[in-house]
Formats: structure tokens, C-alpha cells, sequence
């Protein structure tokens, strides 16, 4: 049976770079993929990050299964007492503290441009990183946590965007992302629940053909995952498959056995990092007018600091991808903005922070939607009074609230302090920038009418 092959026959890969042209195909992307640089040379990065975090929490190494896992290094952490917390803030430190390259696998996905969606089953930021680099934009960056169910956007990504779901979670300050085995059946505990499911991604899952590609799944969550994504009895039949890509899996003879015998849409090819390069070379093959990997313009990553006179984004977080669009337009139009896209650093005074920075930019524009209708109280409508603050100093008539409406909520009726009401509002759907908001901007900002 094919599904028992350790590579792809030509029909197979014909086929599937017709999907990727058709833009029917996902990959899910794990941590076999994240080889990076470090003072020991090349290592994946789950393992580097293991030892630099059992130095953090000053767990002994010398009891732990070798070769030690992140899992290990936290399960110890917390069998010896240890805070829970702890170990999320400083993974998190030991990421924002170390600059690392974007792998050249991930790179090389980033440049197949007929991928749309990716997703992540990593908590770090390098395919983030590398789709920035390689398509001259930051993607569209969403993550799940059960205690924070996010979807899917409603609104089609421009064209040649990207977005990207961290279904595990995305590294942050606090324990809302995967480290260990235990946080791993939480989430797809949460995932299969009927009110925590991002609907419209497994929708997408359900519905595409898969590249699970770098995957460290073990046997049973392997095929439990596999189950979860296609919503059907596997040995039913279907219109779309998937390929697992990875280093193990060919090498499970009984995971092996199990797809042969009922998962017949399954194919498995053996080498994570050298199925991306078979499959980058012949899609690049069949797109010779792509621009070249090499020649990409590369991006900086979103600032900590607030640039000086930047223009200040307030919004809901559940905004975020419309918020991200809107940046981008504007920045595109040569318009420095700031947004908190990561609610700033651990031990950062993040009230003081936000004051001072509302009280250096150039503009400030209040995102309204149907979220900040329905959070009657949310950190935002500080940040909106604040701003209303610093106008109780500015001349009758000068330009420096700026909303700006993303979907299709009244601007007369929304939910806004009364000030507001008699503010021009625009509506950019979706955070589109249109032309005419961009020239409006660049001019108000050339004339310098909102002084810091």
C-alpha cells in the first residue's frame, strides 16, 4: 500500500502542486522543521529551548529521562513545586532575549506563494518571521487558548497574504500556549469541545487537503489528531487527503499499519525538511516568474518601542486581524504606526507605557466594531479616555481622534464616549486602507496639526 512508501510517486506530486495551485492545501507546521543557529551549532529548537529553560528554573538535568525534553524540564519544574507561571515567563524570555534566524525550511514554505493559511502547532514566532521576510508583509497572526476561542476571519485575505494559526498557542508572558504534554491534552481536549472549536478553521481543515509537515506526534495523538482535523471516520470516503511529512512516523510500524489499513487517503513521506525542499524546488520549477527567495525584501519585526510621532492603534484584541490589515496599509503608505499586538513584556508598567505613548503620537485611532459593542468594559476604553485627555490641551478644532469603523457597525449609535459622536468616522471594511484614507493621513501628517 502506498501509505507504507517513504516518498511521493510523480502522479502524486503533480497532484498535489495542483492543489497548492488551486490553493486547496494546508500545512501544519511543527517543531521538527525549527532547526536554528545557536552557540552549539545547528539544534531543533524544542531542545534548545529545554536546556536554556531547565537552567532558568535550576532543575537538575541529571535526574531527568536523557535525552530531556521541554516536557520533562517542566514536568520536573512542577512536580518539585515549582509555579506554574514560571515557566511560561521565562520560555518567554529566553525567546525575546535571543535572535534567531528563521529556519531555511520554514523560508522556503513562505515562498510557495499559493499557500494562504498556514498552521502552527508551535508556540514561537519563526514561520511568523519567515513569511515576513520572504513576502515583504507580515501575515495575519491568530491563537488559540480555551480560555480565548479565536476564529477564523470572516473577511478574504488581499491577494497574496497570508495568515497564520497558532493552534497551540502563541508565546506569551502568560500560560496561554503549549510547553508540556499536560498543557497538549487541555487544548485538544478544548478543541473537540462544541464551544471552544474555532469553527471556521476546522471547517477549513475539514475541507482542504493537509500537509502535516514536522509533526512530533506520538502513535495514538497522531491519529487522534488526524481524526479531529477530517471530522469523519477516517475509512470513510473522502475528497481530500493529506501527506504526513516527518522524521519518525515510517519508522511506527504500527501507526504505519493503521493508516494502510484505514486511512487510505494518507500518504507518508519520510524527512520533514527534505520533503519541504523536494516540494519547494518543483513548485518554484512550475513558477519560474516568482521572485527569486533570495531577492525578497526583508521586513523588520513590529517594534517594542513606540517610534516617535507614530500613529497610535487602539482596539479590541479580538480586532486583531483587521487591525494588522489596517497597519499594514498604512505602513505600505509610508505611515509609521504602533499597536500593543503582544500587550508589551512581562514586568513591563504596561498602564504607564500606554499613557506616554498616547501622549507622543502623531494621531490616535480607536478601532469600533461589533466587539468594542459588545465589551462594555475592556483596557481600550481607557486608552480612549486618555486620548481624550491629552485633547483637553489642544486648540478647538485640531485633528487627533481619528476612529475608524472595520465592519458595519452605526457610527450613531455605537457604544463611544460622546465626544467621539462628533468625529469624522472612517470606514475601512475589514481594515482595508482605502487610497483616499491614506492620502488624508500622509497630508494631515505633513501638516504637522497634531503637536506632541
Amino acid at each position: 500500500m502506498y501509505a507504507a512508501q517513504a516518498t511521493l510517486d510523480e502522479d502524486a506530486w503533480d497532484d498535489l502542486l495542483s492543489f497548492i495551485e488551486e490553493q486547496r492545501v494546508i500545512p501544519i507546521v511543527g517543531p521538527e522543521l525549527l532547526e536554528v543557529q545557536t552557540e552549539q551549532g545547528p539544534r531543533l529548537l524544542y531542545d534548545w529551548l529545554a536546556d536554556k529553560l531547565a537552567t532558568k528554573l535550576n532543575v537538575d538535568v541529571q535526574q531527568l529521562p536523557q535525552p530531556y525534553t521541554l516536557n520533562d524540564v517542566v514536568s520536573w519544574y512542577m512536580a518539585a513545586r515549582g509555579r506554574r507561571e514560571e515557566a511560561y515567563v521565562r520560555l518567554r524570555g529566553i525567546l525575546r532575549d535571543t535572535p534567531l534566524a528563521a529556519p531555511a525550511a520554514l523560508r522556503q514554505l513562505a515562498d510557495i506563494r499559493d499557500f494562504s493559511v498556514f498552521v502552527s502547532t508551535t508556540c514561537d514566532p519563526l514561520l511568523e518571521q519567515a513569511l515576513a521576510e520572504v513576502r515583504g508583509a507580515a501575515p495575519e497572526v491568530l491563537s488559540y487558548s480555551p480560555n480565548k476561542v479565536v476564529d477564523l476571519p470572516l473577511a478574504q485575505l488581499p491577494p497574496g497574504g497570508a495568515l497564520l494559526y497558532h493552534l497551540f498557542g502563541k508565546v506569551a508572558a502568560s500560560p496561554s500556549y503549549v510547553i508540556s504534554d499536560e498543557d497538549v491534552l487541555e487544548y485538544m481536549c478544548a478543541l473537540q469541545s462544541e464551544h471552544l472549536t474555532p469553527e471556521r478553521l476546522f471547517h477549513a481543515l475539514e475541507t482542504h487537503h493537509l500537509l502535516f509537515i514536522g509533526s512530533n506526534f506520538s502513535n495514538w495523538l497522531a491519529r487522534l489528531f488526524l481524526r479531529m482535523a477530517k471530522r469523519r471516520r477516517l475509512s470513510d470516503p473522502r475528497d481530500v487527503g493529506e501527506v504526513l511529512a516527518d522524521d519518525h512516523s515510517t519508522e511506527d510500524e504500527r501507526l504505519m499499519s493503521f493508516l494502510q489499513q484505514v486511512s487510505v487517503r494518507t500518504r507518508v513521506f519520510s524527512g520533514a525538511s527534505r520533503f519541504v525542499d523536494e516540494l519547494h524546488r518543483r513548485w518554484r520549477a512550475r513558477h519560474p516568474e516568482t521572485q527569486p527567495l533570495g531577492e525578497t525584501r526583508r521586513v523588520p519585526p513590529l517594534a517594542r518601542e513606540m517610534p516617535d510621532q507614530a500613529v497610535f492603534i487602539s482596539y479590541a484584541r479580538e480586532d486583531l486581524a483587521a487591525v494588522q490589515r489596517l497597519r499594514d496599509g498604512l505602513e505600505a503608505a509610508g505611515i509609521t504606526t504602533w499597536f500593543d499586538q503582544d500587550r508589551l513584556e512581562a514586568g513591563d508598567d504596561f498602564d504607564l507605557k500606554i499613557r506616554r505613548n498616547i501622549q507622543r503620537c502623531s494621531f490616535f485611532l480607536p478601532v469600533v466594531s461589533a466587539t468594542t459593542e459588545r465589551r462594555h468594559e475592556a483596557y481600550f476604553r481607557r486608552e480612549w479616555n486618555y486620548a481624550l485627555d491629552r485633547t483637553r490641551n489642544m486648540a478647538d478644532g485640531a485633528l487627533f481622534i481619528l476612529p475608524v469603523l472595520v465592519d458595519g457597525t452605526d457610527p450613531s449609535r455605537a457604544l463611544v464616549p460622546e465626544a467621539f459622536r462628533s468625529l469624522h468616522c472612517s470606514r475601512l471594511e475589514g481594515g482595508q486602507v482605502s487610497p483616499e484614507f491614506a492620502a488624508r493621513m500622509a497630508e494631515m501628517l505633513q501638516r504637522g496639526r497634531a503637536q506632541p
